[in-house]
């Protein structure tokens, strides 16, 4: 399977993310073309070999002829709006529009207003637009089916914006990157962005250790900092997995609950998913006294141990959670996007020794083309594995 190891050797931004994708073999004339599909009337992206401490690297600019409505920006409603309205395949805007709605609830936390009416002040928004949209169908056009991620390296300082002068790194970018591993380096400036932390957090699969690859391509991808000694640089290897991949270590942290409304779990449930939980979920058990109760699970990677336990003790009655440690194993996945009758629909595929193993339709592409037909869930489930098998 054709994967992407991604370092942020000094920093992640989003225009920093497209410069690495052309240096590895996107076609400049495919990110226009995205940005035609978006209908961003006097929007354009360019090109230019630039030189970081000494490393040749890509450097993409998205260009606007003005910007919109004066200093206020675009609300995150209508940067959603122009992706949905866009002329994109439906699992590449459905993509996009998610990094966009996770990056604005995470500025409208900060800032104490609603997801919708945060702004984007950079290009009127576009630059956000053309960033998160060129990521989503570069990452499909180049064919990579997983994307690992590097711990993200965080400076120090403030920066100067639209807000003010903020501490660095800027609160948004810090929210983002809850339960998410980082280090910290000697660097005064900005070297991940909002945008960039949204792109690493939605986009990749795993953000950790290196994963087992053979190396086809590597490319470089500039931002607008100098950072001397370090190179204003992100890597991005491209090349195929091997063999099963093993994770290493994750733990399983749960508390027994047996004074607690039903009502209550499906929050708790995703409160600790976005805490930076793996998975969670809830079974039923009978404790002393024949008391009926639930155990409320989930799993984690070490980095993102304390926020998940966290939100458990917040969500849940419990006085304290137990936490252990198990090994797992995994096997090499891609996302596969297949047309159905109803629409398109990702699959997600397993293999073992290079042999497909497993395949599992996207459920909210699923649902999505079942209420857009008129059709029933297992009708568009059967139609995708189908046009999987179809394809051989």
């Amino acid at each position: 399977m054709r994967i992407a190891w991604l370092e942020p050797v000094g920093g992640l931004s989003g225009d920093m993310l497209l410069g690495a994708l052309v240096d590895v073999g996107l076609p400049l004339e495919t990110l226009q073309r995205t940005v035609d599909a978006l209908s961003l009337e006097g929007v354009r992206v360019s090109a230019e070999r630039v030189s970081k401490v000494g490393i040749a690297a890509t450097k993409v600019g998205v260009h606007a002829q003005a910007h919109h409505d004066g200093d206020h920006g675009r609300s995150a409603r209508e940067l959603m709006q122009i992706v949905q309205a866009g002329d994109l395949p439906q699992v590449d805007r459905t993509r996009a529009a998610d990094v966009i709605r996770r990056l604005a609830e995470a500025e409208a936390k900060i800032h104490d207003t609603t997801p919708d009416e945060v702004h984007f002040h950079e290009l009127g928004g576009l630059d956000t637009v053309v960033d998160v949209c060129g990521a989503v169908v570069g990452l499909r056009e180049l064919g990579i089916g997983r994307l690992h991620c590097a711990p993200l390296p965080l400076g120090h300082g403030f920066v100067d914006c639209a807000h003010g002068r903020l501490p660095l790194p800027a609160p948004a970018t810090a929210e983002l990157l809850r339960g998410v591993p980082t280090v910290g380096i000697d660097i005064e400036g900005e070297t991940v962005t909002p945008t960039g932390a949204a792109l690493a957090v939605m986009l990749a699969d795993e953000i950790g250790a290196r994963p087992a690859l053979v190396a086809d391509v590597v490319g470089y991808g500039a931002g607008n900092a100098d950072f001397d000694p370090v190179p204003n640089v992100v890597r991005l290897t491209v090349g195929e997995e091997t063999g099963p991949t093993e994770v290493g270590e994750v733990v399983v942290i749960e508390a027994n609950v047996d004074d607690m409304s039903g009502e209550l779990v499906p929050h708790a449930l995703q409160a600790a998913l976005q805490a930076g939980a793996l998975d969670a979920w809830a079974a039923p058990i009978v404790m002393k006294k024949g008391r009926p109760a639930l155990t409320i699970s989930a799993l984690a990677e070490p980095a993102a141990v304390d926020a998940v336990a966290e939100s458990l003790l917040r969500e849940t009655t419990s006085l304290g959670v137990r936490m252990s440690r198990w090994s797992r194993r995994c096997l090499p996945r891609e996302s596969v996007t297949v047309q159905t009758p109803y629409g398109e629909v990702s699959v997600k595929v397993g293999y073992l020794d290079g042999e497909m193993v497993t395949a599992s339709p996207e459920h909210d592409d699923c649902v999505r083309a079942a209420e857009r037909a008129g059709v029933t869930l297992k009708q568009v489930y059967a139609a995708a594995v189908a046009a999987l098998a179809s394809r051989g």
